[in-house]
């Protein structure tokens, strides 16, 4: 992935990388909704729950009341191809951009809902 991010763009994928880092969770997302409000997460791994960062990050807005995303971002060390996206389509529709970092936040690929 070759073209420069938007700053805007940036400050989620550097808030999921923190996110990741902070919880030492394989994955860290970010999103931004409507009104450029941010919520960052890591993965939940517990014996009863299992929730990826981008599901916790979308949870996080609903519970605050954002009602579509402009854009997400998630870190991890899985393959572009392997990121489930359908829940940041569940609250911003079609065509949301979801970036995809390595770990060390260094974009690989631009996944849309």
């Amino acid at each position: 992935m070759s073209d420069a991010l938007d700053p805007e763009d940036a400050k989620i994928l550097t808030l999921a990388r923190s996110a990741r880092a902070r919880a030492g969770a394989a994955g860290g997302a970010a999103v931004r909704d409507l009104d450029g409000r941010t919520y960052a997460a890591a993965d939940v791994v517990l014996p009863s729950l299992r929730l990826t960062a981008l599901q916790v990050a979308v949870a996080s807005a609903v519970s605050s009341g954002a009602v579509g995303l402009e854009a997400a971002a998630v870190v991890t060390e899985a393959a572009a191809d392997g990121v489930d996206v359908a829940v940041a389509g569940d609250l911003g529709g079609p065509g949301v951009p979801v970036f995809v970092a390595g770990p060390d936040g260094t974009p690989v690929a631009t996944v849309r809902t």
